[in-house]
């Protein structure tokens, strides 16, 4: 069960149907919410690679990358560090997250809603959760159309939630993002197991964020955890 009484066979059995947040739900995220901190924390290593140190309230983040890069790990290890700090997130549009690797990268489940499969309905059921999260994870399953980006994106801005996109390059975010993480590569590093991988990220932005460079990260290292090469 998490802290506010919701099982995660509940937060998983949201499919086709945009979901509705319980009124008792939306009372209890309600105060972490409207937070009135300008950033939500990052963790390493992203913290000394983003511009201020954290992710700006109102702001789009964009982690494209090809399929099986590590592009769904950087997203979430996004994530941890303001989960573990009492902010609450969801994730909307990933299948199977894997909860296991999920925690490994630090991130507080207790704090997490997820919507697997909510298919075409993918904006109407990240902007339903907009009211009740800091932040919201969102893979569409296709390329998305420039209204449904454009709206999303706004209602973000309205509400100050931070919205962080997944996307291929083969179907990229119509819209330019504050920030954007770009993987141009990926590596394991074996033993008799899998041991590392290593992600080259260009890491760039507009705004006060205006400025663009390449690292190598580690994701996941042995740990699960992201971390600097």
């Amino acid at each position: 069960m998490t802290a506010s009484g919701y099982s995660y066979e509940h937060m998983f059995a949201f499919s086709t149907k945009r979901p509705t947040l319980p009124d008792d739900l939306v009372a209890t995220l309600r105060p972490v919410a409207l937070a009135t901190s300008r950033r939500l924390p990052l963790g390493e290593p992203w913290r000394t690679l983003v511009p201020g140190g954290g992710l700006r309230r109102g702001s789009t983040v964009v982690v494209q990358a090809p399929p099986g890069s590590g592009g769904l790990s950087l997203a979430l290890s996004l994530v941890s560090e303001a989960s573990t700090r009492g902010h609450w997130a969801a994730v909307v549009g990933v299948d199977d997250p894997g909860v296991v690797a999920i925690a490994d990268l630090g991130v507080d489940l207790r704090r997490v809603l997820f919507v697997p499969r909510p298919r075409g309905a993918w904006a109407e059921s990240a902007a339903d959760l907009l009211d009740g999260v800091d932040l919201v994870v969102v893979r569409p399953p296709s390329r998305a159309a420039y209204g449904a980006a454009r709206k999303l994106m706004d209602r973000v801005r309205e509400r100050s939630i931070v919205l962080i996109v997944l996307c291929e390059p083969s179907a990229p975010w119509p819209l330019p993002a504050d920030l954007s993480f770009d993987v141009t590569r990926s590596q394991w590093i074996t033993s008799s197991r899998l041991d590392a991988r290593y992600l080259t990220v260009r890491v760039a932005g507009r705004g006060e964020a205006a400025r663009s460079a390449e690292h190598v990260v580690v994701l996941p290292n042995r740990r699960g955890r992201a971390a600097t090469s």
